[in-house]
């Protein structure tokens, strides 16, 4: 298990454990979302082949639409 921080919250993770886990284990599945870790955004089409490692910033922005 390792550190992160998630939205300025600590958290214990898995190690090795990808962006795209990261986002299914929190509950975001399926939904649109925007993760930028340590200041740089991660393209969707990243998230599966990068991993997360100690200490690392997380921040998940989740899109909320409406009218």
């Amino acid at each position: 298990m390792i550190f992160v921080t998630v939205n300025g919250q600590p958290r214990e993770v898995p190690d090795g454990l990808s962006v795209a886990a990261l986002v299914d284990e929190l509950g975001f599945a399926g939904k649109r979302v925007a993760i930028e870790l340590n200041g740089q955004i991660v393209p969707r089409s990243q998230h599966a082949r990068t991993s997360v490692a100690p200490a690392d910033q997380i921040e998940i922005v989740v899109a909320v639409g409406g009218g």
